[in-house]
């Protein structure tokens, strides 16, 4: 239970903190930006309702993509600190489910851990590609709206998939063959993400168990595919 509870606390901890000062990174960012294009001034001598309702609105979503990308940095940052963690927590998971023990591998923990910061490194960098995207997008009128959307789902889909990989690697299966495996199942990563996001409505609780959910969660939706291998 320590094993889910301590780095849950920490966890919680340094999201309060990380989010806190993100929200006002992000507000002092916008209103610079407001500033030093002169758009707030133009705005003000338009005196168009209209103009400022798009102007609010751009802003609004501007600042959710702000934050996610922010929230984005954390998470990754989190998934190369707490890799150990995970990986043994996958592990201890699966064993549950087998109802019999590992035995442990310094080795094999160390190349989990090895793999889990690959990925999480790989992934940071193909989502930040997409989130400078999503930026640029954000200002097209109307396609703009549904930036929002497309970055949570982009969001979701790779936090669930350095998930689900801490279970596929130990099935034997290559960082490639795991990129085949997820890539046909978007969906079960896009579904642990969501979750782990929607748990962070739940203050300080849903924090302090999301990132273990993750991990159990995934490892419970990738035994079926070892127990298939096995029976083939």
């Amino acid at each position: 239970m320590k094993w889910i509870l301590v780095p849950g606390i920490l966890y919680a901890i340094l999201f309060m903190i990380s989010m806190y000062y993100f929200g006002h990174t992000a507000n002092n960012f916008i209103e610079w930006l407001s500033l030093k294009t002169g758009l707030k001034t133009w705005l003000d001598k338009m005196n168009s309702g209209w103009l400022g309702f798009f102007f609010t609105m751009g802003s609004l979503m501007l600042w959710i993509l702000m934050m996610l990308f922010y929230f984005s940095l954390f998470k990754y940052l989190f998934l190369i600190i707490g890799s150990p963690l995970f990986a043994y927590l996958s592990e201890k998971t699966e064993a549950i489910i087998e109802g019999k023990d590992f035995p442990f591998s310094f080795t094999q923990l160390a190349k989990d851990i090895f793999r889990g910061i690959s990925i999480a490194g790989k992934n940071g960098i193909t989502q930040t590609v997409y989130a400078i995207a999503i930026l640029f997008a954000c200002v097209i009128p109307v396609a703009g709206m549904i930036t929002p959307i497309l970055a949570v789902l982009i969001e979701c889909y790779y936090y669930g998939y350095s998930m689900l990989d801490y279970s596929l690697k130990r099935h034997n299966t290559s960082i490639a063959e795991s990129a085949v495996y997820i890539s046909h199942h978007k969906g079960l990563a896009i579904g642990n993400g969501m979750v782990f996001y929607a748990m962070h409505l739940l203050p300080f609780v849903g924090w302090t168990l999301a990132p273990a959910y993750s991990v159990v969660a995934a490892t419970l939706s990738i035994y079926p595919l070892k127990e298939s291998s096995a029976s083939n």
